[in-house]
């Protein structure tokens, strides 16, 4: 591994960054963005329960504020009604919506950095690559184009280009995966948090 990264001289070094950002950034995502960390199972009908006899008291709703990222959205309704027992359906739903977005937020932390890995790692080895043919060229230039040379040009181009896709293959499938799983994720929340706003209107009716 040593020799490569010699082979591929200087321009490596941001690819091997790179792939070691994305590896950590692809690592902590899985962990992060698992169903049952998100979406606890029960959530929604413990909401639902909670709230059969009115508003609940203070401790049942941190409870259900501890329920991965749906508890906090659900609670948020339930809070809206600690405040103002009056409060209209469309302040509730106001409320959860911007529980919602502070969620969504949470679940797309780091994305952007891992999608501008999948699109900047080609660049660099590109740039490696360009870099490796100055070599070539300047050495032909100069009248010392000694196969050593030569070879040492072409393993920089050859080796920063195969390496820049190497890791921006994975990067960019590992995005697309995320980004698929939120978007999933934001979908089942903002159901269940409709569903709980709807549960909440006939309870006070």
């Amino acid at each position: 591994m040593l020799s490569i990264i010699q082979a591929a001289g200087w321009p490596i070094w941001p690819l091997i960054l790179c792939s070691v950002l994305a590896l950590a950034l692809i690592l902590e995502r899985l962990f992060q963005l698992r169903a049952g960390k998100i979406l606890p199972p029960q959530t929604m009908e413990q909401a639902v329960e909670i709230t059969r006899r009115g508003v609940p008291p203070e401790a049942s709703v941190v409870q259900l504020e501890k329920k991965g990222l749906l508890g906090p959205v659900l609670a948020s309704g339930l809070r809206c009604l600690q405040k103002n027992p009056t409060a209209s359906d469309e302040d509730i739903r106001a409320h959860m919506e911007m529980a919602g977005r502070l969620a969504g937020r949470h679940l797309e932390r780091y994305l952007t950095t891992l999608g501008t890995i999948a699109s900047a790692a080609p660049l660099l080895g590109l740039l490696g690559t360009v870099i490796g043919m100055i070599e070539i060229f300047a050495a032909q230039t100069a009248g010392t184009g000694q196969p050593a040379q030569l070879a040492y040009g072409i393993s920089v181009a050859l080796y920063n280009t195969a390496f820049g896709l190497i890791v921006a293959i994975p990067a960019l499938m590992f995005w697309r995966y995320f980004r698929s799983l939120v978007d999933n994720m934001l979908l089942s929340m903002e159901v269940a948090s409709e569903q709980f706003a709807r549960h909440l209107s006939h309870l006070r009716r």
